[in-house]
């Protein structure tokens, strides 16, 4: 039985191709990735150069969290004995959380709300007021979505739906819109990003206190993926 197998040995060439096709596999891709998302703003009126800065500041930006204030406790929720601690000591190793910060996220949140001011001010000027009245109405839709799909999970904070806003507001643009086109994109991309933003994390806000988390984020954790799709998804319906 031993005879029938055959066994290949890769020759010092052989090994550094297929190391050099592994290392062009990781280089290209975040830039295919970047090419991709980069090329579906360029369809909502950016130039290559300020869609490619747009994508690149928000990824880069998702890790920058600005502190805006801290909520305190007057009393935190008692951990069971031995929650959590395997040595069997009567104490629990979790430590509770008197202080929770809250704080808004650049990539997340201050740079898409930024460009949402400048794409909506542009279009206005081709589509006049009742655009402003659609972007109102979808982003009052996406926050009723938001919200009512949004989880709020003690010890991780609140969890807002990855797909569902950006769907919810292309659905809701194209219908305002009367079907797809630049009105429709527009309207799915403001409307998505502010319903997100206010449906997923403003309106949770005052229930902070029982997550019990040190720090929430406008736009961040839980929050940045559903706000980036809505960025780059309305671009499929200009």
């Amino acid at each position: 039985m031993a005879g029938n197998f055959r066994f290949f040995s890769a020759g010092p060439l052989s090994l550094l191709a297929i190391l050099l096709l592994i290392s062009l596999v990781i280089l290209l891709v975040p830039l295919l990735f970047l090419g991709v998302i980069g090329t579906a703003f360029t369809r909502l009126g950016l130039s290559w150069f300020e869609a490619l800065a747009v994508v690149v500041f928000m990824l880069l930006g998702s890790f920058i969290n600005i502190p805006l204030r801290i909520v305190r406790r007057d009393m935190v929720r008692a951990a069971p004995v031995n929650a959590g601690n395997a040595s069997g000591s009567p104490f629990s190793s979790a430590e509770p959380v008197w202080e929770t910060r809250i704080s808004i996220n650049f990539g997340g949140a201050i740079l898409p709300l930024f460009i949402v001011i400048c794409l909506v001010y542009n279009a206005s000027m081709l589509f006049g007021t009742p655009l402003l009245v659609n972007i109102g109405a979808c982003a009052g839709l996406v926050t009723v979505f938001t919200y009512a799909a949004t989880r709020e999970i003690a010890g991780l904070g609140v969890r807002v739906p990855v797909f569902l806003p950006a769907l919810a507001g292309i659905l809701a643009g194209i219908l305002l819109s009367g079907g797809p086109g630049m009105g429709a994109a527009v309207t799915a991309f403001a409307g998505g990003i502010i319903g997100t933003l206010a449906g997923g994390n403003l309106a949770h806000l005052f229930r902070v206190r029982d997550l019990e988390v040190p720090d929430i984020s406008i736009g961040g954790t839980g929050t940045f993926g559903a706000v980036f799709l809505c960025c780059v998804l309305p671009a499929l319906i200009a």
